[in-house]
């Protein structure tokens, strides 16, 4: 088969590898489709051993199932699926509570669950094994749009939850960047919530795409757009600001409009650092002001998510690649030319 492969730090190919074998709790996945993700392009230039030699990356993944294992019940040959990225122990105490994505068997408290693409072999590859436990039915969705959900959706899903509390009528939520991420944020927020919404990014087509759908859309970039936002806020402050970019400089302006009580998410892999004061005069954050860093999502979440996308509450702007394209799409993401999210179309549907 082929696959997108790491054969060694900074060196991507498409390789030729063998078919995987299955385990008695596994099944073997036909890839229909295949996310592209910033956090593919940082596996791709990381120079130390952080990641195993000989990945295959990919971990957002849609589907058909082509094998089943011994100990595998209630999945058959043939329905599409997508694959939820936390591959976790399912019985400790975070799992039995349905927070997978926060699994105590992985080893240590800053390691995540196993994940494929990440930690273990992943979908950009004709076909993946994959826990039967982590698979969710997605019969009826468009490959390329279900292959995004376990991620580009997943993750904002996630965090609009952790702070659903702070989104009620009169609140206002700030969404930075504007890209995979950022642009179903927007959407989720709309679909779910009462909050005001402001969009910001430094890309003009971005914030046109959005402009329609929000109730303020600026550049983040320009002098004084943190006053514009908490004038907009008659000067209180956001009640939620989820920072998809997490940079430096956003995550300044993040702590510069949030209002006291309120909550930054920073899901952006930006590598930004915000200082932290504790004087009584601080000028960073605000009394009772909170800053989270969320990771993924629930397996609850991606069913949810699977219904929003069935309804037609969230629609994901797509730029499809096929297969053999993988490198291309990788180069068109680093540089800034894909909107919102990059996809990869197996040969199984692009014939």
């Amino acid at each position: 088969m082929k696959a997108v492969q790491l054969v060694r730090p900074t060196e991507l190919v498409l390789a030729d590898l063998p078919i995987p074998e299955i385990r008695s709790h596994e099944v073997l996945l036909r890839v229909t489709a295949a996310g592209v993700c910033h956090t593919d392009v940082s596996i791709r230039h990381e120079q130390s051993d952080a990641y195993p030699s000989g990945l295959v990356l990919g971990h957002e993944i849609a589907g058909r199932i082509d094998r089943v294992g011994t100990g595998v019940n209630g999945w058959q040959v043939g329905e599409d699926v997508i694959v939820y990225p936390c591959w976790s122990c399912g019985a400790c105490r975070e799992c039995v509570a349905g927070r997978q994505n926060a699994c105590r068997q992985t080893g240590g408290r800053l390691q995540s669950p196993p994940t494929p693409g990440v930690t273990v072999a992943g979908g950009m590859a004709d076909y993946v094994a994959v826990p039967a436990s982590a698979l969710v039915r997605a019969d009826g969705i468009d490959p390329a749009v279900a292959a995004i959900l376990p991620d580009a959706a997943l993750v904002p899903y996630h965090s609009i939850r952790a702070v659903e509390e702070h989104l009620r009528p009169g609140s206002t939520a700030v969404v930075i960047g504007l890209g995979g991420l950022g642009h179903l944020a927007i959407q989720m927020l709309r679909a779910l919530t009462a909050a005001r919404v402001v969009a910001l990014d430094v890309n003009d087509q971005a914030l046109d795409a959005v402009r329609d759908h929000v109730d303020l859309a600026l550049k983040s970039n320009v002098e004084g757009v943190a006053e514009q936002i908490v004038a907009f806020t008659e000067g209180y402050g956001a009640d939620v600001v989820l920072d998809f970019v997490g940079a430096d400089a956003t995550l300044r302006l993040a702590s510069g409009v949030i209002a006291r009580y309120g909550a930054i998410l920073v899901p952006g892999l930006g590598c930004g650092v915000l200082p932290f004061e504790t004087a009584q005069t601080s000028t960073i954050l605000p009394w009772g002001a909170s800053l989270i860093r969320p990771y993924s999502g629930t397996y609850d979440d991606l069913h949810q998510i699977v219904d929003l996308a069935r309804s037609g509450r969230i629609s994901p702007v797509i730029q499809r690649y096929n297969f053999e394209q993988a490198l291309d799409a990788l180069d068109d993401l680093e540089t800034g030319k894909v909107r919102g999210r990059a996809v990869l179309i197996m040969k199984v549907l692009s014939g």
